[in-house]
């Protein structure tokens, strides 16, 4: 007995834990939750019964159930479609925003650019929210690996994200001898083959009436798979297959290829048993399997055959048809129906589609047809197909217009357009995250390629892939040497790739890589440009000279010409650039832009690189609990579209925050997520900076020194330099601390920032000490408060200066600077500077220091609640709150309820009175 009291049902045999993980699933539903499963296993292993058991458990719940299908992988959306054709009445309900980008996805409205999948996410999200809020909902996706790509990310996209919707959805994906099927950040549940007490008790349920020496024969073939269990038996009853071995089907019988596997091979068998008709309807069906019973009939009559051909394979139990859908018993009698067949019976199944598609609306699916049949070259077949591939960008799919360009690239008579086209194709393969993929592509295209411009296209390509995997010698190498031979001919392409290769040097940490590429550039129109983004990056590489700060900073506002360019990876990486100089301010400003434009754009793969800026910019700015929303987010979309790069800078942001709050195990957990990653090659310094912060806010400042002292030789670093004046002067290690105040001193004053010249007055204070002290530390102060930003590194410095006062027994004059410094710790939720500054107000007889901090309402909330919560004060609608967070509107409403009582409110009109600016 279930909890919800849904009917018992009977247990699949072996099969009790797996069942008992779903059934959890469908409670959880029903009571207004979502969850998400992906079962995977072998051909045959039983994952479509585990899918179809979980629908009889169900007769509460909405079924939505969609079937993939290898003849479709191409055509983007083809599943999704398929799966919310007969939902689509509640479209005209989604915003505007989301009901267009779905439209435009599905082809039932043009868009002018490509729908943003993310977009389209959200609006199927919100779908299944709107039916989920009518009764629980539950989504049978068998054979996933069969998903074109984008119906694949979307649905993907939307189980990552079920929270409150009540929707549960179950994916099947089969291992071995199918594509792929990544699912990051959802369960899985992997089906092993039935044990051999519970296999002998399949068989023999089944062919009890069977020699043992035979059952034992069968029992070893199926080796536990519950489909051979059922199936192996009736061949052996038919002679239509030996019992052993169970090999492919005799050589050149027809020209059929060998099957995969078993099961495979005894559909084959089974097929080939019919007549020539009924083959050619299930090849027919087998060749396009779009449930278009029309298309498929027509076609197959175009052959000679009929409808009793069609009933015909259905009482064979090899097509079925469901609610006037088409579809196979199996998925593997489609793939053994048309991997028997011969190239010359495939021709003629694709031929027939296309002619019965000819002059319909759906050409990507002809077109497709066309190639199919082809087996030559054929312009004609090659331009359509091209045309198909600039409609699937134009969807939003890069996944199919990649297919599309690389089968009309192996199409093209023309060796300069098969080479346009594959490069076209390792394009849009790169575009859409499948590094290898458009590695391939990149190969592919190059071998017939003689034009230098081509070839320095191609480069770049996979100069990219090896960029999003932390390979900068690789990345330089593969630029410079395409680059150097086109700079004449192509300027504005070459000029891209030297900018690039310079950005590769200082990822490496390679002086001559730089210096190569400046020389290299020199005389052309854009070398300008290039000799200004080497002086940023050569001033901050070890044993950079006093004389490349300044070079740096006006190299940086050379760069500024790139601001606003539309590109947010540029824009990105300029903000980087300038958060690194110390200029947070604009650095904040770019990120922002560039964040509006990959969320305008669909940019995703570059957003979490922007993210981890955004998260700097703004928690110099004291927004910490925004710079905790942005790095999560950022985080989750870094591991859904993998980018290594971008983990490493996230990581790298999201330990700095757990050293300021003091958070140790958070800290340690953070970097050893990381572990065994390539990553950038500053992160191991980044990591060793955030530890020496949680060391020196801990008081353990011997091992802060330690290890700063170790980071004074890279000049990226010198903004960890003040720690190593305050634990160095704490330690009583006066030498290295005066070393690194000169050191940040000079830094600051070629940085020209308000803040850097603060922070180097208090360095310098903590060196002299005396006299000197009190007035450094009020000079300090004052450039803080002209600054008005790094609210953290001000809160320092009023620490300081009131340990100061109070040690020289100026206790009045200590507490305004240490309440100051108090208050600031709390709002920015560092605890252990908090409780620091408390005992200093303590030591000066300040009796309101013992009392405890009011409570931070916001530190309550989830980085997502926190969101939804600021968004709602400012009036907005659950419905443009999912729209803007990748959220169902029932989810939003969800984070509401659970936020309304740890903020103490019961309405969203009380949301105005709390402090939650945007």
């Amino acid at each position: 007995m279930t909890m919800s009291g849904a009917p018992v049902r009977p247990a699949l045999p072996g099969r009790a834990a797996e069942t008992a993980n779903v059934q959890r699933l469908l409670d959880t539903a029903r009571a207004g939750r979502s969850g998400a499963l992906v079962v995977r296993g072998e051909a045959g292993i039983g994952k479509s019964t585990l899918l179809r058991h979980a629908a009889t458990a169900t007769p509460d719940m909405l079924v939505l159930t969609r079937t993939g299908v290898e003849t479709e992988t191409e055509l983007p959306f083809a599943a999704l479609h398929l799966l919310v054709k007969d939902n689509m009445a509640g479209v005209d309900e989604l915003p505007e925003a989301q009901a267009g980008a779905l439209r435009a996805a599905l082809g039932l409205a043009s868009a002018e650019r490509a729908p943003d999948r993310f977009l389209v996410g959200l609006a199927v999200l919100t779908l299944l929210g709107e039916l989920a809020a009518q009764r629980p909902v539950l989504c049978l996706l068998d054979d996933a690996h069969w998903f074109d790509r984008a119906s694949a990310e979307v649905l993907l996209f939307v189980a990552r994200r079920l929270d409150a919707e009540a929707v549960v959805m179950l994916f099947a994906a089969r291992t071995g001898h199918a594509p792929a099927f990544p699912a990051p950040g959802l369960a899985e549940l992997v089906l092993p083959r039935l044990d051999e007490s519970t296999a002998r008790h399949v068989l023999d349920s089944g062919a009890g009436d069977l020699p043992r020496h035979i059952r034992e024969q069968l029992l070893r073939e199926a080796a536990g798979n519950p489909l051979a269990l059922h199936e192996l038996p009736a061949a052996h009853r038919a002679g239509r297959a030996p019992v052993y071995p169970l090999g492919p089907p005799e050589a050149g019988r027809g020209g059929s290829a060998p099957t995969h596997s078993p099961v495979e091979r005894e559909f084959a068998a089974r097929i080939e048993a019919l007549p020539e008709r009924v083959r050619t309807v299930v090849l027919v069906a087998a060749a396009d399997n779009t449930c278009d019973t029309g298309v498929v009939l027509a076609a197959a009559q175009r052959l000679g055959c009929s409808v009793a051909d069609l009933e015909a394979a259905e009482r064979a139990r090899l097509l079925m048809f469901s609610e006037g859908c088409l579809g196979f018993q199996h998925p593997l009698i489609r793939t053994a129906a048309y991997g028997s067949a011969t190239v010359v019976r495939k021709q003629e199944a694709h031929r027939a589609l296309a002619d019965v598609l000819d002059g319909r609306p759906d050409v990507d699916r002809r077109n497709w047809h066309r190639a199919a049949a082809s087996i030559g070259p054929d312009e004609d077949v090659a331009a359509a197909l091209e045309a198909s591939a600039r409609a699937a960008t134009d969807r939003g799919s890069n996944e199919a217009a990649a297919a599309a360009y690389e089968r009309a690239g192996s199409l093209s008579p023309d060796p300069a357009q098969r080479t346009r086209r594959l490069t076209a194709a390792a394009e849009a393969a790169a575009d859409a995250g499948h590094r290898g993929w458009a590695s391939s592509l990149a190969v592919d295209a190059a071998r017939p390629v003689a034009d230098q411009v081509q070839h320095a296209r191609l480069a770049l390509i996979h100069a990219r892939l090896a960029d999003e995997v932390n390979r900068p010698e690789e990345t330089h190498r593969l630029l410079m040497e395409a680059a150097m031979p086109i700079a004449a001919v192509a300027p504005e392409l070459a000029g891209e790739m030297f900018m690039w290769a310079v950005e590769a040097g200082w990822s490496a940490r390679e002086r001559s890589m730089i210096e190569r590429v400046v020389a290299a550039a020199e005389g052309l129109g854009y070398a300008r440009y290039v000799r200004a983004l080497s002086a940023v990056a050569l001033a901050q590489l070890p044993g950079a000279g006093d004389a490349a700060l300044p070079r740096a900073i006006a190299g940086l506002r050379e760069m500024a010409i790139c601001h606003g360019s539309g590109s947010p990876r540029v824009d990105a990486t300029l903000a980087a650039w300038h958060l690194a100089l110390g200029d947070h301010i604009t650095a904040h400003a770019l990120a922002a832009c560039a964040e509006r434009d990959s969320r305008t754009h669909g940019a995703h793969g570059v957003l979490p690189r922007v993210l981890a800026v955004l998260a700097a910019g703004r928690w110099h700015l004291g927004r910490r609990h925004d710079a905790a929303v942005a790095a999560t987010e950022g985080l989750q979309l870094a591991r859904d579209t993998g980018h290594e790069q971008a983990l490493g800078e996230l990581a790298a942001v999201v330990a700095h925050l757990a050293a300021v709050e003091g958070d140790e195990v958070r800290l340690a957990a953070v970097l050893a997520e990381f572990d065994g990653r390539r990553m950038p090659l500053d992160f191991p310094e980044a990591a060793a900076a955030a530890r020496s912060l949680l060391d020196l806010g801990l008081g353990r400042v011997e091992s802060a020194a330690d290890r700063l002292a170790e980071l004074m030789a890279h000049p990226s670093r010198s903004q960890s330099l003040p720690d190593l004046v305050e634990a160095a002067t704490r330690a009583g290690r006066t030498e290295l601390a005066r070393d690194a105040a000169t050191r940040f001193e000079r830094w600051a004053g070629h940085v020209g920032q308000a803040w850097a010249r603060a922070v180097a007055l208090r360095c310098r204070a903590l060196v002299e000490g005396g006299d000197q002290a009190e007035r450094l530390f009020a000079e300090a102060v004052a450039h803080h408060r002209l600054d008005g930003t790094r609210p953290f590194e001000r809160a320092r410095t009023e620490l300081l200066q009131g340990e100061s006062l109070r040690r020289e027994r100026r206790r009045t004059q200590a507490r305004s600077p240490l309440r100051s410094a108090l208050e600031t710790f709390e709002e920015l939720g560092a605890r252990p500077w908090a409780e620091r500054a408390r005992a200093e107000l303590r030591a000066t007889g300040e009796s309101r220091a013992d009392a405890q901090p009011g409570p931070d309402l916001l530190a309550e909330l989830t980085p997502q609640e926190l969101q939804v919560v600021r968004l709602a004060a400012a009036g907005l609608s659950n419905r443009d709150i999912g729209a803007q967070l990748f959220l169902s509107p029932r989810t939003v409403g969800y984070h509401l309820y659970k936020a309304f009582p740890k903020l103490g409110v019961t309405s969203r009109g009380q949301l105005i009175r709390l402090d939650l600016p945007a």
